[in-house]
């Protein structure tokens, strides 16, 4: 997968030709267990329309590398922002200075694919700023004529195109360019004194014209429009212990919190997770099987290989209720005694790779929806959340629903506001009792930070029904 345009971008415009690369990256790597090269450019843009004017218009351009050594468990790193020959042998000067155990078994570079699951458009390029201003006004003015209740309008297209390189020891170079869109609606509406605010966004790894297509962008607006309808009448959500329902899509969030990051390799082999040492054992139902997928076309947290140049793949978590594997990069897997799989994962060349997620998904089950809704005679339906945070150590988390509606016997009833989930995700896996038949990704929002760094991540669920999870809310709950 080597890249002309890289080529040019990152070698010919600094005066670097590839012998020297990798005859550097060879002389700074020889005899330890792993590292390489890791170099990157990066386009990106930002656009806001706010109170029916452009409030942000915002382009930036960065490239730069990271240097990395791997001895056992030790890592040494060097990063620039200046892609040179002078700044490069510094980097390589630097980590040659740390004199690190040489090691017997050095690992192999990862096998190279054909495989790609989006192409090497640039949105930035690919429309005109005219046309994606024209676009915004346009989603604008849908917005407000949609009510006189409609006092607020934001909308943004957000996109980036980042190119990477990466060079190993054995001077193998594997390239991928990646492009990323996303487009956000908030509209706020204001009825009787009272004002609520409703959100919709999209995207993924594809150029800008899916979102910009008119039949697409009026949906978003509609959706957002719907949800701040709703949550004008909601009313306060009950409190206390009881069933919930999570909806498709979007909930997954919870799964990838609760239950995403104590897979990741790292916290299992420091022991840190809620989840190490139970590999092979049985930690929920039969009907649950939880699975990283990062070869979805053009899904937000898909890649064609991920930051250390392994190729991603489907990664099976939880299969029939059993723990079969955990997220790996190459310096877990290698000191676990198991493979790496993909989930080598960094910001930009500022930082070090880790395990981190792609699009983490639970399956589909074999109930309808509406069987599921029917078993509740009293409890919560949880659409969509706001946000969350989880304790990796002990799998306790809240999260917050900003769209949610009481069930009462067997129907979704009244919506209501401040309804905020606790629990642990040993709670959730042991307590699935039911799962739906309609698994849906969520439509490309989502950003995972962990230890100060943020990726794109896409998440997905089938409709879950939940024995006994704790709601927090303000009316008490009989």
């Amino acid at each position: 997968m080597y890249n002309k345009v890289l080529d040019n971008i990152l070698f010919e415009k600094n005066d670097i030709d590839r012998a020297f690369v990798t005859k550097l990256v060879e002389n700074t790597l020889h005899g330890l267990d792993d590292g390489e090269l890791f170099m990157e450019v990066t386009k990106s843009e930002n656009l806001t329309f706010d109170d029916g004017k452009l409030k942000l218009a915002n382009s930036e351009n960065s490239s730069g590398f990271g240097l990395r050594s791997v001895s056992e468990d030790v890592v040494c790193y060097a990063h620039s922002s200046e892609i040179s020959k002078a700044s490069l042998s510094r980097a390589a000067n630097t980590i040659k200075s740390v004199k690190l155990h040489s090691s017997a078994n050095v690992d192999l570079s990862p096998n190279n694919t054909n495989k790609r699951y989006y192409n090497e458009e640039n949105p930035i390029a690919e429309l005109p700023f005219s046309e994606k201003i024209k676009t915004l006004k346009k989603i604008d003015n849908y917005a407000r004529n949609k009510s006189t209740n409609v006092k607020q309008v934001s909308a943004s297209l957000i996109s980036s195109w980042q190119g990477v390189r990466i060079i190993r020891a054995d001077g193998r170079i594997v390239d991928d360019i990646r492009p990323l869109v996303r487009l956000n609606i908030n509209i706020a509406i204001k009825e009787k004194n009272r004002m609520e605010t409703g959100s919709y966004g999209s995207g993924g790894r594809h150029g800008y014209n899916i979102l910009v297509a008119e039949e697409n962008w009026k949906k978003h607006v509609d959706e957002a429009y719907r949800q701040a309808e709703v949550m004008i009448n909601a009313k306060s959500a009950p409190a206390g212990e009881m069933v919930v329902v999570l909806g498709p899509g979007w909930p997954g969030i919870l799964l990838h919190e609760a239950i995403g990051h104590g897979l990741e390799g790292d916290f299992n082999r420091k022991k840190t997770s809620v989840f190490s040492n139970l590999l092979g054992k049985k930690v929920a139902s039969t009907d649950v099987n939880v699975v990283d997928d990062g070869t979805i076309d053009c899904k937000r947290g898909s890649l064609t290989i991920d930051d250390e140049g392994t190729p991603t793949e489907k990664t099976v978590l939880i299969e029939n209720g059993i723990i079969t594997g955990y997220m790996q990069d190459r310096l877990n897997a290698r000191l676990m005694k198991s493979r790496p799989t993909g989930n080598g994962r960094r910001q930009s060349f500022a930082f070090q790779p880790m395990p981190r997620m792609r699009n983490t998904i639970m399956t589909s089950g074999d109930k309808e929806p509406e069987e599921i809704l029917k078993s509740v005679k009293k409890g919560i339906f949880a659409k969509s959340f706001a946000g969350g945070q989880v304790d990796i150590t002990n799998g306790k988390f809240v999260f917050s629903a900003n769209e949610a509606y009481k069930i009462e016997n067997g129907k979704i009833t009244n919506p209501v506001k401040g309804a905020t989930l606790i629990g642990s995700g040993f709670e959730v896996l042991k307590n699935v009792s039911m799962i739906g038949n309609d698994m849906q990704l969520d439509p490309g929002i989502g950003t995972c930070g962990k230890n100060g760094q943020g990726v794109p991540v896409g998440v997905g669920q089938p409709t879950l029904k939940i024995n006994g999870l704790t709601v927090g809310g303000t009316e008490t709950h009989n």
